[in-house]
Order: C-alpha cells, then structure tokens, then sequence
C-alpha cells in the first residue's frame, strides 16, 4: 500500500493506493493548519482502511511548487516514514498532479496554484500519448502576463481565484476547466508515484528537496 501525500497548499490531499485501486482518498481546504490536520487524518485514514503503518510499502509526496510551510511539513512526514520504515519514497512535482487529472484537450494546458500577494505560481502542458507532459518549467507570474502570452486554445486547471477568472473570461481562447478538474487530489499523485516505481525512479529521502521558485521569506519582482 502506498500512501501519498498533498500538502503544497491549502488544499491538503491524501490516499492509499495499491498500484491499482484507490483504497481511502479525502481532499480539503485548510486554513494552514498543516501542522495539527495532516498527522490524524493519515491516521483516519489508516484506520478506515483497517491498516497500520507497518503495512506501507511506499510513499509519494507533492515536491511543489507550493508553500514553504506546507511543503516542509509534507516533506518531513513523508521523509519520517520513508527513513523509520525504509520505504521507498517518490516525489512529485505539484503542477505535474494537477495536469494529471485533466482529461484530454484539443490544445494547451495551464496548471496553476496561488502562490500569494497576487501571483500565481504556472506552468505549461501539451498532451502526448497517453498524458500531459510538462513544456516548460514552472514560474511566478500574474493574471495579466500569462493570460498575454495565450495565443492558441487553452485550458486553465487549477486554483483559479475570482481575479483569474474574470481575466480569463475576456480571452477568447482561454477557459476554466470545472471545479472537479481543476482538483489537485493524492489519488492522481499516488498514481504517477506508481509509475515512477515500477520504472524504478525513487528518491533518497535524505538528500530529497522541495521544489521552491523563490526564497521563503524573499518578494518575488
């Protein structure tokens, strides 16, 4: 069973999959209360599922973009497990879990997440094969110079505020995916994290990094 964790923003995910069902999966809003709601509710979850922490063969981990806070208490529970038990551990970058639960668009894909003080953290998808793969890397921006940069038919999933939204509705060939969709759930990184160890991709929970655009603390121009 493997247990993976969504702790990037304030939208906390987790579940336990076993490389082909989702056995347990809750997705909620928090008012960065990481530190007190993560630990009980793996605990729940566990408990729900009739299973014990001596039963996990594996955990993944959200590896941002996100929060510092929220990215270093997901981290350093799943680093814990990782070492206490000698599990494997994958990381995932975060905006690689929300394109991952957007179906098939004839286009281009936005994943986004608030990144604070009116700037959204972004990054760009195209569809190949089976999947959305990555066409760039993740930056700090805002609304008005992504939104600029739109020039074919895209899709925006994510955490898309009211400012977003209302930006976008004036671009033509821009549109929201649905509130399901844009959804950044453990379920989805729980499967890519079996993806990557079955092809034998993991990693050392003792030299694992978050993934941060910026220096906590330091204002992004």
């Amino acid at each position: 069973m493997l247990l993976a964790l969504d702790t990037a923003t304030r939208v906390l995910s987790l579940a336990l999959h076993d490389g082909q069902h989702i056995f347990y999966e809750a997705t909620w809003h928090t008012a960065n209360n990481h530190t007190v709601e993560l630990t009980p509710a793996i605990q729940t979850a566990l408990t729900r599922c009739d299973l014990t922490a001596e039963m996990l063969r594996a955990v993944a981990v959200a590896l941002g973009p996100g929060s510092f806070t929220g990215l270093r208490i997901g981290l350093g529970v799943a680093k814990g497990l990782a070492l206490a038990r000698e599990l494997p551990l994958v990381g995932v970058p975060t905006l690689e879990i929300t394109a991952a639960g957007v179906p098939r668009f004839a286009g281009e894909l936005l994943a986004v997440l608030q990144a604070g003080r009116k700037r959204i953290c972004a990054q760009r998808f195209a569809w190949e094969d089976w999947g959305w793969r990555a066409t760039d890397a993740p930056v700090i921006t805002d609304w008005g110079r992504l939104l600029a940069d739109v020039q074919t038919p895209t899709l925006i999933a994510g955490e898309v505020d009211e400012v977003g939204r209302a930006q976008i509705a004036d671009v033509p060939l821009a549109q929201v995916a649905s509130g399901a969709v844009s959804l950044r759930r453990a379920g989805f990184l729980a499967e890519l994290a079996w993806a990557r160890l079955r092809e034998g991709r993991t990693d050392d929970p003792r030299t694992l990094t978050p993934i941060y655009l910026h220096r906590p603390g330091v204002p992004h121009p």
